[in-house]
């Protein structure tokens, strides 16, 4: 496999559409979830070139972009999951840029998906690596086989200022109003972790007491 330089590993897509959704990320999102998203996607593109996939980098930027914005208030509902809501606001953006609904979907999916564990890998390259993305930059998921050199120049142009301390608060604060929507999800122990007497429902106690006799 042939190496990229840093400034070819740095691309980010030029088109309108790329650039609209750069514009939507920076005005909504904080500077720490702005260099979060672009570093996911950065992450992300290495990472499918070192494994070969074939994949819509447009697409895959757009996902990027938006796979958080429903941590901010101007695109969190009360009751959906985080994560549906930004897949929801991608799925305005795309559809009033008339792009194809299957192209729509494999964002939404990407986006809605991205938080959930052992499932975005066997989809569609997408959705697997948005969630990849994700994993190396939050929880470092891949940081011995991501190329050292190249992810120390992502960091540098889109630096990790107080990230783990920062990410962590931004990212309770976005569904804190709305804690019963983690329930089956990792978010639920980040809400046991900064809500005092906050415990996520048992599903064996749900299943003991739903309106079955047996």
């Amino acid at each position: 496999m042939t190496p990229r330089t840093p400034a070819q590993a740095l691309v980010i897509p030029d088109s309108l559409l790329a650039k609209e959704a750069t514009d939507v990320l920076r005005e909504h999102s904080t500077d720490l979830l702005f260099n979060h998203s672009i570093r996911v996607f950065l992450f992300a593109v290495e990472q499918g070139r070192q494994r070969k996939l074939r994949f819509d980098s447009e697409l895959l930027y757009v996902a990027a972009a938006f796979h958080d914005l429903g941590l901010v208030k101007k695109f969190s509902s009360p009751d959906e999951r985080f994560e549906v809501d930004g897949a929801n606001a991608a799925r305005q953006f795309l559809s009033a840029h008339n792009i194809a609904e299957d192209q729509v979907q494999r964002v939404w999916e990407a986006i809605a998906l991205h938080t959930t564990p052992g499932i975005p890998k066997y989809m569609g390259p997408e959705v697997a690596l948005l969630n990849s993305g994700v994993l190396l930059d939050v929880v470092g998921i891949g940081f011995d086989q991501f190329p050292a050199e190249l992810r120390e120049e992502i960091v540098a142009k889109y630096p990790r200022t107080n990230f783990k301390e920062g990410f962590v608060r931004e990212y309770f604060a976005g569904f804190a109003h709305k804690p019963a929507t983690t329930y089956g999800t990792v978010n639920a122990a980040v809400c046991e972790r900064f809500m005092p007497g906050f415990k996520s429902p048992n599903a064996c106690d749900l299943i003991a007491g739903s309106p079955w006799s047996h």
